[in-house]
């Protein structure tokens, strides 16, 4: 319908109403959305339901509705029939409320006839999201946290009193956050908080929403107690054994996910996963893990979630979990387990003077559990598949010896965390060096122990190591999410890191949730779209998932179902192209688009591949202290202006003192990374260096058009991938802040010498998208999330969208026990979490 037409309209509705129509307060409703205090905005005249055309519907009108509702307040006012075309009457044209009113009817508003005879249709309907009576605040999304009720003024916090999980699981429900987990551990009342809620809420569980759940005054008048009830809810909940009746401590594991029991796949399915079933279950601690059959009732009753338990955790929704690209389970491989059946029963640790035989061929799925006490985990690497390895045994937390660390010892442990297969094994503290004890040196494991700690070794505890010797792995579950443009920070191709390759998602049926939820993730506002308006994107990569569709109770991609990993998901034109609320042009020292290597440069010197260093930041040019100035660091600033090899690192501003700004100090490549942006460094802006300290470079060449490379890989998938190890192997550095400083894992120049012999080149550029203009998004509720940064920088980075082609890998997400926070990031795309 015309917009001309549209407007005209509303000059024939001269005649404003006042309070109500015929003595009548309008009723009211929301119809077709996720809950009640969603939907389009349909009103009841003459006994029909009709709808509101969205001329001139503003926050205004929508925060009426909601109060009328006692629905909270407006979180969105949706238009053109967001919620669906409504059908019979067009009852209103358009409404004018000042926002305080009690109900619609209280508004100014066209006269009420059906606008259908005026030639309105239904694509035009208002619709409205709520907040609802109830939220859970300050949680990690809209589905954890302390619970408030809205008063008509105010959100108020509600009593830990008399609390109870029914009334916790009608809340669950009702914000579409799946079931009530638990009740959390109170938080405390502060009086600065305000008023507390003044009733007690006593649900049944079965209520549809807690505004109709039964309520009595708080003991006494006052609800204060020991403090405000926290919830959390989550898609995973109640875990069963489905058994042949020979015990009840034995058998398929099922887990209600969503209201529907289903079972588990074996997919990635460990010993220690198996472990946290048996303590929940009250069945002691898991014995075996034997590949179960296929129980279930159909494929739709069959989940791919995987989880990454340490085998302590009391719950296994409690455990981090990824159910992006689940495994086939078609075949009918289903997690089962053996428990001992005594909750009190504690097995034997293991002896440490002995391991499994070298050529020990007992079955990986049913090696016997080694011990209930020793935990495994990965630290430092942005999330339960990758980083540090560190066991815990006696009350501490201890490393291994990168001395004989291989594949064969990193198959073992990716295997136990039930995260897939070994990558690669790194050393060298290539994830940050730990602290406590080192428990394990010399380890020979055959790849298909049980566990890390039943290898061969010197012994438990005996070494010859320091921690800068710490040994790590990345696992093929392993994932990172980033955006790829030219000149675009916070949209772009979407890809995502799996299985050692960087590779495409594709967007059907990416929803609003959905890309909420990875534009959230990736440090660019709370929305955004799936722009289908881009051209064909050039070249050829893995298409690696499809069919995501994010849940609410998802904090992260990584939790989304989707359908299962393929290296051919969807065909190249349904490749997803993102565009979020946060989306800004990237800053370059010469016109857009620009590379890393263009905001690069030497000065000072006697040649264009000598002088002192100098890189572009927040607009403009600075320098690099000499601090940790090595070969290394000079070997990556030589090859990537295209100088050849490096010669010299030099220090002490021999090429003269720079001015302006000293954007980077402390920087610390391992030599063979593709850009300095790629590097460990101090926060940009951040030195305690003057600029007689400039750090400069000699380099053997003259400068190319191209940074030269001497790799020559079998094929090009080996050249990809081993381009990403490579970048993986120096990008995946310490955070600095992580730990004390003495912690910090410098990579000295004498070092250099035992990198690789044979050199890789660096992750090959990404296709160009198309240079069609996207229109702006909005710039309002972009999060800011931006806390401190290095070169390998987090989210304060003045100008996170700086470099070509840029990636974040993963940041650990706070609260999860046994990661911790770090972000892995070359310079220039926003960071992701995994949880």
């Amino acid at each position: 319908m015309a917009l001309g037409r549209r407007l005209s309209l509303r000059g024939l509705c001269v005649l404003l109403l006042g309070t109500v129509v015929g003595g009548q307060v309008l009723e009211l409703r929301l119809k077709d959305g996720a809950h009640r205090c969603e939907g389009r905005v349909e009103v009841k005249h003459q006994g029909e339901w009709g709808t509101v055309d969205d001329t001139d519907w503003s926050w205004k009108d929508a925060s009426v509705v909601c109060r009328q509702l006692g629905c909270g307040v407006a979180i969105g006012i949706p238009k053109q029939a967001y919620f669906g075309p409504g059908v019979g009457p067009i009852w209103l044209l358009y409404t004018s409320c000042e926002g305080v009113e009690s109900t619609v009817s209280d508004c100014r508003h066209s006269n009420i006839k059906d606008y259908r005879n005026d030639s309105l249709i239904h694509d035009w309907d208002a619709g409205v999201v709520c907040s609802g009576f109830v939220r859970l605040a300050g949680g990690d999304g809209p589905c954890s946290g302390r619970v408030e009720v809205y008063s008509g003024e105010a959100w108020t916090p509600v009593s830990d009193g008399n609390f109870t999980l029914p009334t916790a699981q009608v809340i669950c429900a009702e914000l579409g956050c799946s079931k009530a987990v638990s009740v959390l551990g109170h938080e405390l009342f502060r009086e600065s908080d305000g008023q507390v809620w003044g009733e007690e809420f006593r649900c049944k569980g079965e209520e549809p929403e807690l505004q109709v759940c039964p309520r009595v005054p708080c003991p006494g008048g006052t609800c204060h107690h020991s403090g405000t009830a926290q919830v959390v809810c989550s898609a995973y909940s109640e875990v069963r054994l489905m058994t042949n009746g020979s015990s009840q401590c034995e058998g398929q594991v099922e887990m209600n996910i969503s209201g529907r029991w289903r079972a588990l796949c074996a997919s990635h399915w460990s010993l220690a996963n198996a472990n946290v079933v048996c303590r929940q279950l009250g069945c002691g601690v898991a014995i075996s893990t034997p590949g179960g059959p296929h129980l279930a009732e159909g494929g739709d009753q069959i989940s791919t979630a995987r989880f990454h338990c340490s085998g302590a955790e009391s719950f296994l929704w409690s455990c981090p979990v990824t159910v992006l690209g689940g495994p086939d389970c078609s075949h009918g491989n289903m997690a089962s387990v053996i428990c001992s059946g005594n909750q009190t029963q504690v097995l034997p640790q293991c002896n440490d003077s002995l391991s499994e035989p070298a050529d020990s061929a007992a079955s990986v799925v049913s090696t016997p559990y080694c011990s209930d006490s020793r935990q495994l985990r990965l630290v430092d690497g942005g999330g339960p598949c990758a980083g540090r390895v560190e066991i815990l045994d006696q009350g501490s937390w201890g490393t291994i010896c990168d001395d004989g660390w291989d594949l064969d010892d990193a198959r073992v442990v990716c295997r136990q965390l039930g995260c897939g297969e070994a990558l690669n094994a790194t050393g060298s503290a290539h994830f940050g060096a730990g602290s406590g004890p080192i428990w394990l040196d010399d380890l020979n494991c055959t790849g298909k122990e049980s566990h890390v700690w039943r290898c061969p070794s010197r012994g438990w505890g005996r070494h010859d190591c320091r921690h800068k010797q710490d040994a790590g792995v990345i696992c093929s579950e392993f994932l990172a999410l980033r955006m790829v443009s030219e000149d675009q920070q916070c949209a772009g191709w979407l890809e995502v890191f799996y299985n050692g390759t960087w590779g495409s998602v594709c967007r059907s049926p990416m929803d609003d949730v959905t890309v909420s939820i990875i534009c959230s993730q990736l440090g660019c506002g709370d929305s955004g779209s799936v722009n289908t308006s881009v051209g064909l994107r050039e070249g050829s990569r893995p298409r690696w998932v499809d069919l995501i569709q994010c849940r609410k109770t998802d904090t992260s991609l990584w939790q989304c179902p989707s359908g299962p990993w393929k290296y051919s998901s969807c065909s190249p034109k349904e490749e997803a192209y993102i565009s979020c609320a946060g989306r800004r042009p990237k800053s370059c020292p010469t016109a857009a688009p620009c590379t890393d290597r263009e905001k690069l440069q030497l000065r000072g010197g006697d040649s264009e591949c000598s002088g002192r260093v100098e890189v572009w930041h927040s607009g403009s040019w600075g320098t690099v202290c000499d601090d940790s100035w090595s070969l290394a660091e000079a070997e990556v600033v030589c090859q990537q202006l295209g100088c050849g090899q490096a010669l010299e690192a030099v220090q002490a501003a021999t090429f003269g003192p720079g001015n302006g700004s000293i954007w980077l100090d402390e920087v610390r490549c391992g030599g063979r990374e593709s850009s300095l942006w790629d590097c460990a460094a101090e926060p940009w802006g951040q030195s305690d260096c003057k600029h007689e300290e400039d750090a400069g470079v000699r380099c053997s060449g003259v400068r190319t058009t191209l940074p030269t490379t001497t790799a020559a890989l079998s094929s090009y998938e080996d050249a990809l991938a081993e381009a990403v190890y490579e970048e993986l192997d120096y990008v995946l550095t310490q955070k600095e802040g992580l730990g004390s400083p003495d912690q910090r894992t410098d990579v000295p120049a004498e070092n250099y010498d035992d990198a690789e012999e044979v050199p890789v080149p660096g992750t090959p550029p990404a296709s160009q998208g198309s240079e069609e203009e996207v229109p702006p998004e909005k710039d309002d509720g972009v999060r800011s999330s931006q806390t401190g940064s290095c070169l390998n920088f987090s989210r304060e980075a003045a100008d996170p969208g700086e470099g070509e082609e840029s990636l974040w890998l993963l940041q650990g997400k706070k609260g999860d026990a046994g990661y911790d926070d770090v972000e892995l990031s070359a310079l220039g795309t926003s960071p992701v979490t995994f949880s």
